[in-house]
């Protein structure tokens, strides 16, 4: 077991995990703390320490709104602790090895966490890494700026760094990226086989390191968890174009809100003031319409790191071609055109569809308003999972996707279905820290999607043997079935769960 080891700042000491075989290296730092100077700015090299570093805790937190204080499901599920400690600097990520030996070049999993990139972090429970790493993978979790502090574009920052003028968060992810390249051999892992993952808006930035033209040869394998957003319909959603100009007017206006006559003056206020005055800010502003959060600074159309809105990249296959892993929960978010008369509806479906209402109208003639509403509910994440994937699968590209769709029953007083999120209990296989009644299926389902996640690791194909030893169901490739690895209370291929008339048409005008 690794215990010590060298990285290339100084000497790192881990932790046993409950499975004393498994070592956790918790709060390396990987780049210099962005504060002072180093606010909005792309990542700078951690500077190296004397003797043996200990890393037995979790360093902090992103500066993002209180865990706890929001009252919804996933505060719930897994943001639980108000205290947590938070901090600007916060720049560090988490390793979990198997290894004995330091020459074994175990297959690498990095991940990065979702939250619409104004919350989550990589201390949230069911993100410990152990159960995949028994399975043979180093898993790294990487932590990076969020919100103000990590997507903020201004014109004031452009001049300073037009190379870098923005996404921040992503760069932090990039620079995670490139110090697993550097060092991740000091843990037993294989540079040359890495993939990374993510969920959510971690999913999203995987597709965007996915679409950026700097990222050749950082990793080789992708998986997108319920991060296919499209975009186009139901109001803003993560995967849209934002142009800089646009972010840049953002910027300006919460620095003329804030008071700030310079970039000195921005970067000299206390980042605790600076967070909480963001979130009173970003608050009093209207919610765009279907939006889960105020997603006020997010991934911009930069010209260097990010060339294209993300769903452009994607559908176009304007990205690095990788194996992939491609999939969803069932329930995920919904859209609704909510109207109660068939004028409204005709309304609504003009604004969502433009040119193309007509053909949609024309789907829905002939039935009932209420019919005309339940055919009108759509997942924008399932959706978008089948534009990436149909594309793919029609212009022939190279790499095999693997499509899943999870549909577990989920135990509790809430009743939330297959809610957005959920499948990281299952996953991660984490389901004994969570607070739901999971019984023995619920255990054997993650035991199995841990297995196909890991093999897909190792080799680019979920394929092969669980565990212990038995042969996992057969996971076809979209591109030679078109169908879904059905999660439910086994693993079983079959076809997509919502094979829907408006899904067909939504995809189906978007491939246009």
């Amino acid at each position: 077991m690794i215990k010590e080891t060298r990285v290339e700042n100084g000497r790192l000491r881990g932790i046993q995990c409950a499975d004393p075989r498994i070592i956790a290296y918790k709060g390396v730092p990987f780049a210099a703390p962005p504060v002072g100077k180093n606010r909005w700015r792309a990542p700078q090299p951690a500077e190296d320490w004397e003797g043996v570093l200990d890393c037995a805790r979790f360093k902090p937190i992103s500066l993002q709104v209180v865990p706890g204080s929001q009252h919804n499901i996933y505060e719930r599920e897994w943001n639980v602790d108000p205290d947590i400690e938070m901090s600007e600097d916060c720049l560090y990520l988490n390793v979990w090895t198997p290894a004995k030996t330091k020459d074994e070049k175990l297959p690498v999993f990095v991940w990065f966490f979702g939250g619409g990139l104004q919350e989550g972090n990589t201390q949230e429970m069911e993100f410990n890494g152990e159960r995949i790493a028994r399975r043979g993978v180093v898993v790294v979790t990487v932590n990076y700026r969020l919100n103000v502090f990590g997507f903020l574009a201004h014109p004031w920052i452009s001049a300073e760094a037009p190379d870098f003028p923005t996404n921040f968060g992503n760069l932090d992810q990039r620079y995670g990226l490139l110090w697993v390249q550097r060092n991740i051999a000091a843990f037993g892992g294989d540079p040359d086989n890495v993939t990374i993952g993510g969920q959510s808006a971690g999913a999203g930035s995987v597709q965007t390191q996915l679409a950026s033209p700097l990222n050749k040869g950082l990793f080789h394998k992708a998986v997108i968890m319920s991060g296919t957003f499209l975009a186009s319909y139901g109001g803003h959603a993560p995967g849209g174009k934002i142009l800089l100009k646009d972010a840049e007017e953002k910027g300006a206006e919460l620095f003329d809100y804030l008071g700030f006559k310079s970039l000195d003056e921005a970067r000299a206020m206390p980042a605790e003031e600076l967070n909480r005055k963001y979130i009173e800010w970003n608050q009093s502003r209207p919610m765009p319409e279907n939006a889960p959060l105020h997603l006020v600074f997010e991934t911009t159309v930069d010209g260097n790191f990010c060339v294209d809105g993300v769903t452009e990249c994607m559908r176009e296959g304007r990205y690095m071609h990788m194996p992939l892993i491609i999939g969803g929960t069932l329930d995920e978010f919904h859209n609704k055109l909510s109207v109660d008369t068939d004028a409204e509806f005709e309304e609504k479906a003009g604004k969502l569809f433009g040119k193309d209402a007509e053909g949609f109208l024309r789907l829905t003639a002939g039935k009932d308003l209420a019919e005309r509403i339940a055919k009108s509910e759509f997942s924008p994440v399932e959706a978008g999972a089948r534009v990436i994937m149909d594309a793919a699968r029609a212009a022939g590209r190279p790499e095999k996707i693997f499509y899943y769709q999870f549909d577990a029953d989920i135990p509790g007083w809430d009743d939330p279905g297959a809610f957005h999120s959920v499948d990281l209990w299952f996953f991660f296989e984490t389901l004994a820290s969570c607070w739901r009644p999971f019984t023995g299926e619920h255990y054997d389902l993650a035991e199995k999607m841990c297995s196909y996640w890991a093999n897909f690791f190792k080799t680019g194909d979920p394929n092969g043997c669980g565990r212990g030893g038995e042969q996992l169901p057969e996971w076809k490739s979209y591109n030679e079935s078109g169908a879904a690895m059905r999660f439910i209370h086994d693993a079983k291929m079959g076809s997509p769960a919502d094979e829907d008339e408006l899904t067909k048409f939504l995809v189906a005008r978007e491939l246009k």
